[in-house]
């Protein structure tokens, strides 16, 4: 105790300890040991004390004692143990923990990052052509079990007149401005693609060949009236789109594509600037 406190052990040895700590330590070590008293259990309670050498953190253990001719205990049995040194490593190891956790989601949020770039198209925001078999295979299986129609969509943006050559640039923000169209004008539910430089897909859940046909024109008649500026000129462009349903237009992922392709072709025959429906299928009665 003369070493907690930091005074000779003559100052300390028969004194109490309201002579020795500040008022409200021993107001508390009061209350503490009456709690005790009061409970044939004892009590266990924790004490800061203020020593020599800083703050020191104590968990004390009391036990009501009675001799065996009395009934209420008179003495209290206290066991003082020094938890500072634990409390300083829970609280390294919490910080610790802690520095593991943030570290942890900085992975995360690392890693989805990496997985959104690498399914999405950098210039564009659309999801990359490399995913498109996937999200086709999921359509097909959900609207197989659900028995329900999507439709496919390719587009590709037409050709200019001879005489007439865009820069890079141009067609880089050309692009830019599809994209933007396609995802403006799809639902959350849609997915939309970059195929290639030119090309694009979309893929319309729920969507029968109708209803797709009247998206998608609206789509094309959008494009038709944007202007690009590039380089001060003003480039206006058009495009061209294949559309083909599932099942009624194709029964498989294969024919599917096929057929959208197919539409797509028969647009471009017509002058471009088209919407061409891909034939329905009749099956045998």
């Amino acid at each position: 105790m003369a070493a907690l406190l930091g005074r000779a052990a003559g100052e300390v040895v028969g004194r109490d300890d309201a002579q020795l700590l500040p008022g409200l330590a021993t107001t508390l070590l009061r209350g503490a040991e009456q709690t005790a008293l009061a409970d044939p259990r004892g009590a266990l309670s924790e004490h800061r004390i203020e020593g020599a050498a800083g703050v020191r953190e104590f968990s004390v253990l009391r036990l009501p004692l009675a001799a065996a001719d009395q009934l209420e205990p008179r003495y209290l049995a206290a066991l003082w143990s020094e938890i500072g040194g634990a409390r300083a490593r829970e609280a390294r190891l919490a910080a610790a923990l802690g520095q593991i956790e943030d570290q942890q989601r900085a992975y995360d949020a690392l890693r989805r990052e990496w997985l959104d770039e690498s399914l999405h198209d950098a210039a564009t925001g659309l999801r990359r052509g490399t995913h498109f078999d996937d999200l086709m295979r999921r359509e097909v299986d959900l609207s197989s079990r659900e028995h329900r129609e999507f439709a496919l969509v390719i587009v590709a943006l037409d050709r200019v007149a001879a005489g007439a050559e865009r820069s890079d640039a141009a067609q880089q923000r050309i692009v830019e401005a599809i994209a933007r169209q396609l995802r403006g004008r799809t639902r959350a539910m849609d997915a939309s693609c970059r195929l290639g430089d030119e090309r694009f897909a979309v893929l319309l859940s729920g969507v029968g060949l109708a209803t797709a046909h009247a998206r998608m024109e609206n789509l094309r008649r959008q494009c038709a009236s944007e202007i690009v500026v590039q380089d001060g000129r003003d480039h206006a462009f058009t495009v061209s789109m294949g559309v083909a349903s599932f099942p009624h237009t194709a029964d498989s992922r294969e024919a599917l594509v096929a057929a959208a392709e197919q539409a797509l072709i028969e647009a471009g025959r017509r002058g471009g600037n088209q919407v061409a429906l891909a034939s329905i299928r009749f099956g045998a009665a």
